[in-house]
């Protein structure tokens, strides 16, 4: 039965992060039980932002520019999707670089986009709005792993409440570039053993691009669960490939190849001292979750 046009809305989100800059639009589909959210469209710019910010503490001129070609174009595609409400979110890199109010400014004088850097907490608390735990096991406790270009949000989920939430400014393209000292590295893995202790058995619950491109290169289709065996044997896998090798025989983009490696150390080494046997996967983060708000926000208004 095909459900009715009135019935369908669309909302849409911009998450400028550090490695790339997306565009979300997704429809959501009321139904009597409750509304179903189905992507329509997901546009993704390796903007790299974090190249920049992470080691410099601004956004060049150049990659300024990188970032204004690339809100234009999400501006324009707004303009024909016309969904009902948008929001435009930056992370990490913008958060941190001293010149980011002016890349603001830019970017709201040339779009009229206006631009909301969010904190950490923020973060988190948008990926944790997806609720995708409510739907698993409640035996279970779950621990979100958000990992980004520039920080990974990590939170923990037990008896249907949010026990600890913590972000760190560790994140691929920090790895990349050696810019995490052994000294956090250390206070993020203390923090994993110490909020973890004593919460067993834990699901870990993986978001973020280079999870979801590690899920699809395992061809797992009958579930969306990998085991931390299967995730290291194919994080060893990657480590033996040159950066060119992942391009040509692992079918990577340029700006996936480098900072996948990096990706999967950070979610083996929580699940590791977090003794997690899985890691579900899935497939959404941190555009979904703003969708997700942007409706809950439609409803409320609407009432």
């Amino acid at each position: 039965m095909a459900v009715e046009e009135k019935s369908i809305l669309q909302f849409a989100a911009i998450n400028i992060g550090s490695n790339a800059v997306r565009l979300l639009i997704s429809n959501v589909f009321e139904t009597p039980t409750e509304p179903i959210f189905k992507k329509a469209e997901l546009f993704r710019l390796p903007v790299r932002l974090g190249d920049n910010s992470f080691i410099d503490g601004k956004i060049s001129p150049e990659k300024t520019d990188k970032l204004l070609m690339a809100m234009r174009a999400y501006k324009e595609l707004l303009g024909i999707y016309n969904p009902l409400t948008y929001r435009v979110c930056a992370t990490s890199a913008m958060r941190e670089a001293t010149n980011s109010q002016d890349v603001i400014d830019r970017i709201y004088k040339e779009t009229q986009l206006n631009v909301e850097i969010i904190d950490g907490k923020t973060e988190a608390d948008i990926i944790y709005s997806n609720h995708v735990a409510e739907n698993l096991d409640k035996n279970n406790s779950y621990l979100y792993i958000d990992v980004g270009g520039g920080s990974t949000e990590v939170s923990l989920f037990s008896k249907n409440k949010i026990v600890a939430s913590r972000s760190f400014r560790i994140g691929t393209i920090r790895l990349l570039y050696n810019s995490v000292s052994k000294e956090y590295w250390n206070e993020f893995k203390d923090w994993v053993k110490d909020t973890t202790k004593g919460c067993k058995p834990i699901v870990a619950i993986g978001s973020g691009g280079n999870i979801n491109k590690l899920f699809k290169m395992t061809g797992r289709k009958d579930n969306n669960y990998i085991s931390y065996g299967k995730l290291k044997q194919m994080s060893d896998l990657l480590n033996t490939y040159t950066m060119d090798e992942r391009i040509q025989l692992m079918d990577l983009n340029p700006d996936r190849a480098d900072v996948i490696i990096p990706a999967s150390k950070i979610y083996l080494t929580v699940m590791k001292i977090a003794n997690i046997e899985k890691i579900y996967i899935p497939q959404i983060g941190l555009s979904d979750g703003m969708v997700r708000l942007l409706y809950e926000d439609y409803k409320r208004n609407q009432q």
